[in-house]
């Protein structure tokens, strides 16, 4: 496929999804992303869906989906293109500019207890098999084609939806806050997504932890949880060594009080979930 083809064809919102960034506001045509080259607190990144392409006011760069991989992964445009070959994701813009359809172009077709080999074989492969009852079995259409994936629920209704070839949203994106009944000491853990909490419920006896849980699902979802985080006395970050994710700890520091960073327990890996794939027969033995 030739850059026009690939401009007209993959969709910049799935692409950037595929580096786990969403909009922070949107409406059918347009959305607001935070900056793809700095950190910031307002988002000044502007991507027209339409068109596929996106504008930064901040720096008034335009981007369409090569300059985009060329910018998160500081590549020349022979790999940005090798990186988009193996996109499954397109669009039809025309048609899109024409009907003007809405974002959610998809649907759910069955949810269940996580059943399918190859899902159980995927939590196997990220150790958290032991956690399959807090996320469910999901099958969706997207775009005329049957797909399936772990789902894990968000407050809006919404399904994160992860397997070995799918990082995305299904419905609206939110945090997924999670209350737990022993929670005596009014303290909450923090975590950026799904796996890092199933990975944090696999050790919270061992960690000594009884505490409540809140997952960003996306750096980008911060805005929607300083809410619930006023109303703890203690707050837990374990989010990743990436970052964003240290952007997101400062940030945090900067507005809380009693703030622990536990991602020094994980220092050395992307995040909790990759440190305890490497270290589960180690940790079984503590």
């Amino acid at each position: 496929m030739n850059c026009g083809k690939i401009k007209q064809n993959i969709s910049i919102r799935s692409l950037l999804e595929s580096f786990n960034l969403f909009p922070v506001k949107e409406n059918r045509r347009t959305a607001f992303y935070f900056a793809l080259d700095r950190e910031e607190t307002i988002p000044s990144l502007c991507v027209d869906f339409i068109k596929n392409i996106a504008f930064d006011f901040g720096t008034g760069k335009s981007y369409d989906v090569i300059s985009v991989v060329r910018q998160i992964k500081k590549c020349s445009v022979a790999e940005a293109l090798e990186y988009l070959a193996s996109f499954n994701f397109t669009v039809n813009i025309e048609r899109f500019a024409e009907e003007i359809q809405p974002k959610t172009s998809y649907t759910i077709l069955k949810v269940d207890e996580v059943r399918h080999p190859a899902l159980i074989q995927y939590l196997d492969s990220r150790k958290v098999s032991e956690q399959k009852k807090c996320v469910r079995e999901v099958h969706y259409e997207l775009n005329g084609k049957k797909y399936f994936g772990i789902g894990f629920k968000n407050d809006s209704g919404g399904f994160e939806i992860r397997n070995k070839y799918a990082k995305i949203c299904l419905g609206a994106k939110d945090v997924s806050w999670i209350s737990n009944s022993k929670n005596m000491n009014h303290e909450v853990a923090v975590f950026e997504g799904c796996f890092d909490y199933l990975t944090f419920r696999n050790l919270e006896c061992k960690l000594g932890l009884t505490c409540d849980c809140l997952i960003l699902n996306s750096t980008a979802m911060l805005f929607k949880a300083e809410k619930i985080l006023d109303t703890y006395e203690k707050i837990l970050l374990y989010l990743d060594n990436d970052k964003n994710g240290k952007f997101v700890a400062s940030k945090i520091k900067k507005e809380y009080t009693n703030v622990e960073d536990c991602s020094l327990m994980y220092y050395d890996f992307k995040d909790m979930n990759d440190w305890f794939i490497k270290n589960a027969n180690s940790l079984n033995d503590f």
